[in-house]
């Protein structure tokens, strides 16, 4: 059985201007058991009443990566944040093998059969390597079951290093750029100390040109909190990535969404994405904007996200009966995760 982290439903304001990156609050948080043992962390937000979103964060992020979009959702939705393997608070595992497109869908599978009973569905929403996530568990039965439509940000599907645009586009040997990138993936050196050269190469790779800098404060945090084995880890998963197949099974309206500046998934994967999708609902492109898209502008994503809630679950979701904790992982204490959270811990 579970016991909520905090009880109640209670309707969750709109954050005010400064408010948006701070960690909001959970109403519940529980720890599940993947298929090969790894424990994953996640929470919700909002009222357990409402149609249900589910929000997959990227490499070297976090949960607290949605924290503003989560804040823009969960005042009429349900919202369900996790921590991929390797991230935040669920477990690090051992192995290369314990790393693989195939975890990646063994996790959200946990985490959906535990937070969604059979019969109720998410809108699935996932950036970078959470879209990766998506279509890797597109052909998961209990992962089609519960997903009503699918949004993929900032992600791509295949051939990550031929498209990366990290290295100026002066740099003209293929071999040269591609060897280059790879190393960024895979390299598990220290990223160095959180100061102004680490923020302007964050700013420079992952954020458009116009991001503030509180979001290159707030994307500093979140990356350099990642550990370097599971960076390198993941690292390498990405490097080798192919998930064209998994792309064509996604079986739901999918809509695409993009930062035209994105120089780690530029736009040319979401269009590829797009032709290739069974249930294409169209790109969204954000000028201007790089790779970190929901930090950059989280109030476009969680529009992009609420309209696919509006048209493919509005009426379709099932009450969860009042209670807060539908789920049978194992919950933690509330106050322990608050501590958590103000020491810093993402």
């Amino acid at each position: 059985m579970t016991t909520a982290a905090s009880a109640g439903t209670a309707r969750v304001p709109h954050p005010r201007q400064g408010e948006r990156y701070l960690p909001p609050t959970p109403r519940r948080t529980a720890y599940v058991t993947s298929a090969d043992g790894t424990r994953v962390y996640y929470e919700e937000h909002g009222d357990a009443d409402a149609p249900a979103v589910v929000l997959a964060h990227g490499w070297t992020c976090s949960t607290l990566f949605w924290a503003a979009v989560v804040r823009e959702l969960a005042p009429d939705l349900r919202v369900i944040v996790y921590d991929q393997r390797g991230h935040g608070r669920s477990e690090i595992p051992r192995g290369r093998a314990r790393y693989s497109t195939d975890a990646l869908a063994d996790d959200l599978t946990a985490v959906l059969e535990d937070a969604l009973p059979d019969g109720r569905r998410a809108v699935l929403a996932g950036h970078s390597m959470g879209g990766m996530t998506l279509m890797a568990s597109a052909g998961r039965p209990a992962v089609r079951a519960r997903a009503a439509a699918v949004l993929l940000a900032s992600t791509g599907s295949a051939r990550l290093l031929p498209q990366t645009r990290v290295l100026p586009p002066r740099v003209r040997d293929r071999r040269l750029r591609d060897r280059f990138h790879r190393q960024l993936l895979i390299s598990s050196a220290p990223l160095g100390p959180n100061g102004p050269l680490l923020r302007a190469a964050l700013k420079y790779g992952v954020l458009g040109a116009g991001s503030t800098p509180e979001q290159v404060a707030f994307t500093t945090r979140i990356v350099t909190a990642c550990g370097r084995r599971p960076r390198a880890a993941w690292g390498r998963v990405l490097a080798a990535l192919d998930l064209d197949a998994g792309l064509a099974e996604l079986a739901v309206p999918t809509a695409v969404l993009v930062g035209t500046d994105d120089k780690l998934t530029p736009p040319p994967h979401a269009h590829r994405m797009l032709e290739r999708l069974r249930v294409p609902l169209g790109l969204t492109e954000l000028p201007g904007l790089g790779h970190m898209t929901p930090i950059e502008a989280p109030d476009a994503v969680a529009g992009v996200i609420r309209d696919l809630v509006r048209d493919h679950l509005a009426g379709d979701h099932t009450a969860s009966g009042g209670d807060p904790a539908a789920g049978t992982g194992t919950s933690e204490p509330a106050k322990a995760e608050q501590s958590a959270r103000e020491g810093g811990t993402v």
